[in-house]
């Protein structure tokens, strides 16, 4: 007997890449069971399917950073109880995190990809099967976007839960409606602008000086990267990011403040008579509205 639950979840986590940094996803978990009817003619309840496996996404992936740990490119130390350092070595492009270890997912990959994520992810949910249930599909997908979209990666230190996380992201449409109608062209544009970007904090920034710097983190300095660090309720993030990945604000990086940031960027480009309508989403189904 098989039992299928479709939209289980979003994941909406950051990756590291040797190839386009860091990259914000949003990913859909699609989920199937199979095995024997329980004692209440059930494979799972729902309720539980629901509850129990969407906690387990939720402790061990969700508002993440997914670090592949056999790349070459990647290293990742223990520095002291509970933080750890990771380096993503490329240049001048290198990233730098030095952040509590609950706010890392460590995956035994090459490269983070949905094959990957799902074979993680797999392990971590067959072991908290109950016994009646055989074995379980996974499927990760991304949203079908009708029009532009950008991926983009940002940490909330005044927010109470997950979202605090210096890095975490979504993968995000962008909606530009000007005098009534969607303007593609704007959206595309805007979409280059922002394509794997870190939205970083202008109040979090700091100096490469002060953050906790090791031996491999090469090629990292004030003049190439942007350094962010705050403290706040699940401890301190620092990270280190070249600039030309990265667009400080002058603001916090929700998304209220994010859809007036961009209202007030495209602006720019109309004439003052011209109405502006920005939606914003933050990874699937969620965002925000601005009018100019």
């Amino acid at each position: 007997m098989n039992l299928f639950v479709r939209d289980l979840t979003v994941i909406d986590s950051s990756y590291l890449c040797d190839k386009r940094g860091m990259v914000g996803e949003s990913w859909i978990l699609d989920i199937s069971l199979s095995g024997e009817l329980n004692e209440m003619s059930m494979v799972l309840d729902f309720g539980q399917v629901k509850k129990q496996i969407k906690q387990l996404v939720d402790n061990h992936v969700d508002h993440k950073l997914l670090v592949p740990t056999k790349s070459k490119q990647v290293c990742v130390t223990s520095t002291q109880q509970g933080y750890s350092a990771v380096d993503l070595i490329r240049g001048e492009q290198g990233i730098h995190l030095h952040c509590p270890d609950e706010a890392l997912c460590l995956v035994d990959a090459n490269r983070i990809t949905i094959s990957s994520v799902i074979k993680h992810l797999y392990a971590i949910l067959k072991a908290h099967l109950p016994q009646n249930v055989n074995d379980l599909e996974l499927t990760l997908r991304t949203e079908n976007i009708d029009g532009a979209f950008y991926h983009y990666s940002h940490g909330l230190k005044k927010h109470d839960g997950n979202c605090q996380r210096i890095a975490h992201g979504h993968r995000s449409p962008i909606e530009l409606i000007v005098d009534g109608a969607r303007d593609s062209q704007l959206e595309a544009q805007f979409a280059s602008r922002w394509r794997d970007i870190y939205l970083g904090s202008k109040e979090d920034q700091t100096t490469i000086a002060d953050l906790s710097m090791n031996t491999r983190s090469t090629g990292i300095s004030d003049d190439t990267h942007y350094a962010f660090k705050y403290t706040a309720p699940q401890g301190q993030f620092e990270l280190a990011i070249a600039k030309n990945e990265t667009e400080v604000l002058e603001s916090d990086t929700t998304i209220e403040l994010l859809v007036n940031y961009i209202a007030d960027e495209v602006k720019k480009e109309l004439k003052n008579e011209q109405h502006l309508k920005v939606v914003a989403y933050e990874g699937v189904g969620k965002g925000a509205i601005a009018v100019r």
